[in-house]
């Protein structure tokens, strides 16, 4: 059967839901197309909290590890969701979803307020460029003290305000996603309200669309028949079927041909800034491709081993060192090593 063609109508923005494990996010993520799907099922489609979290580990410990995409549209607007992980042992998948996001969903319980992850996803927002956040204050409808959410809500605009966040302006909208998947109108118009937030709030973002295409490769993967497909956000640029690319960094350059681009399972003529894309590339093995590498125009990007970095210790309230660094200190950095499928070698 023909894949249907993706039509740009709308202006398109990635967006993302963060925050500590067991806040709601995934079940936000589902409320979300839920609610959407019922309002204009011609263009949304209901994604249940199963088809978010599909890992057998996420199953059954009920969290998200990987990260999850999906699409809806806004009346206004078509969105490319990322379900960050909560967990601290995957921050890695939730910092390379935050770096894709031109703007995010801040999951906080009114439950618990904020926790240490929440102060852990707000810094990493901060620190990976994330420019604007909306919060949604879940489970709501468990708290009857109206003062109690008050304050809760005051609490996580202080916690914003302290990285740099304009914490008095950022839209607080109490929901509760769990109430609004089993149809409770009050808190389907929650949702509704968290999403007029949002089309509010967070801009569209200029794309740059004149420099040559770069998209970091998220995630590899192989279809049988077809060949090896790479994923991820472009951030620049443009890419058209039967054009050629490269595949740069860590290894060897890899030239290659795109003979397909997707996007959410829709085909695509072009891939351009700020899409989430698929990109099926000509006569290239699965192993010689691998998360944290870029596919770009031919040419335009010279990978290097020696790089300059700005290095941000966490403190003991932000999950870090618990003891001062002292003289003739050298931090050891692990960067992961995809090929061997373990940690590399300390840097």
């Amino acid at each position: 059967m023909a894949k249907s063609q993706f039509i740009r109508t709308k202006p398109h923005l990635n967006i993302g839901t963060m925050g500590h494990v067991d806040h709601g996010k995934t079940t936000l993520t589902a409320a979300i197309t839920k609610v959407l799907a019922d309002r204009d099922p011609a263009t949304n489609r209901f994604v249940a909290f199963e088809g978010i979290d599909k890992a057998p580990e996420e199953t059954l410990r009920g969290i998200t590890i990987n990260i999850a995409h999906v699409e809806y549209e806004t009346a206004n607007r078509h969105y490319a969701h990322v379900d960050m992980p909560g967990h601290a042992d995957y921050v890695k998948n939730m910092i390379t979803g935050a770096a894709q996001v031109d703007g995010a969903i801040l999951v906080v319980s009114a439950q618990d307020g904020s926790m240490p992850q929440t102060r852990e996803h707000v810094l990493l927002a901060q620190r990976v460029g994330v420019p604007y956040l909306v919060v949604a204050l879940n489970k709501s409808d468990a708290v009857d003290d109206a003062e109690l959410l008050d304050l809760v809500e005051l609490e996580v605009r202080e916690l914003l305000s302290e990285y740099g966040f304009p914490g008095d302006e950022v839209p607080v909208v109490r929901v509760s996603a769990l109430k609004a998947l089993e149809g409770d109108p009050r808190w389907t118009r929650s949702i509704v309200d968290l999403l007029d937030a949002v089309d509010a709030y967070v801009p569209v973002p200029p794309r740059n669309l004149d420099e040559p295409f770069l998209m970091s490769i998220e995630n590899v993967l192989t279809i049988s028949g077809r060949g090896t497909v790479v994923t991820g956000k472009v951030e620049r640029g443009a890419l058209r079927l039967g054009e050629p690319v490269e595949v740069v960094g860590l290894g060897p350059t890899v030239a290659s041909v795109a003979t397909g681009l997707e996007t959410f399972g829709k085909s695509l003529d072009a891939a351009q800034a700020g899409d989430d894309a698929a990109v099926l590339l000509r006569g290239v093995k699965r192993e010689q491709v691998q998360r944290g590498q870029v596919l770009v125009a031919p040419g335009s990007v010279t990978p290097h081993r020696a790089f300059r970095a700005t290095m941000h210790a966490l403190t003991k309230e932000e999950g870090g060192r618990h003891t001062p660094f002292v003289a003739n200190y050298k931090p050891q950095f692990l960067l992961p090593d995809h090929r061997r499928g373990r940690v590399g070698r300390p840097r």
